[in-house]
C-alpha cells in the first residue's frame, strides 16, 4: 500500500494550485487517508472504469503508461518534481483522464521514478 502523509498532500496541494481537476482528485487521496490505491480505485470508478481489482490495481495501470512515464518529457517533470507538469503531460500523451493521472503520478513519485523506469531502461538495452 503506498500512502501519503498528511504534509505531502498539503505540497502537492501547493503543487497543483492551478487545476481545480487535479485538486479533486487529490481530495479523493485525502478523503481516502492518503492510500493512492483507494483513491485510485474510487477515481476510476467515477470515470466508468472497473477495476478488476483491488490491491495492486494502482501499480498495474502505472506499469501500462509505464512508457509514456519514463518518456523524456514526463520522467524529467518527475525527476524536478514538477507535479502539475506531470500531470498535464500524461492527460495529455497518454489521454487518460485527469483523476486517474493524479494517482498515477503520486504513485511513481512515492515510489521513485528510478526504481519505476528501471524494468523500461532494462529491456531496452
Amino acid at each position: 500500500m503506498v500512502t501519503l502523509t498528511a504534509i505531502e498532500v498539503d505540497e502537492y496541494r501547493t503543487a497543483l494550485a492551478d487545476d481545480a481537476d487535479a485538486l479533486r482528485a487529490l481530495e479523493v487521496v485525502e478523503d481516502c487517508d492518503g492510500d493512492l490505491e483507494d483513491a485510485a480505485i474510487v477515481l476510476a470508478l467515477r470515470t466508468g472504469q472497473e477495476p478488476d481489482r483491488s490491491d495492486q490495481w494502482l501499480e498495474s495501470v502505472a506499469k501500462r503508461w509505464r512508457t509514456a512515464l519514463c518518456g523524456s518529457t514526463i520522467r524529467t517533470a518527475l525527476e524536478t518534481r514538477q507535479v502539475a507538469m506531470a500531470v498535464r503531460s500524461l492527460t495529455t500523451e497518454a489521454g487518460i483522464s485527469i483523476d486517474l493521472a493524479v494517482p498515477i503520478v503520486l504513485f511513481v513519485l512515492k515510489t521513485g521514478i528510478d526504481d519505476f523506469c528501471r524494468p523500461l531502461e532494462e529491456k531496452l538495452s
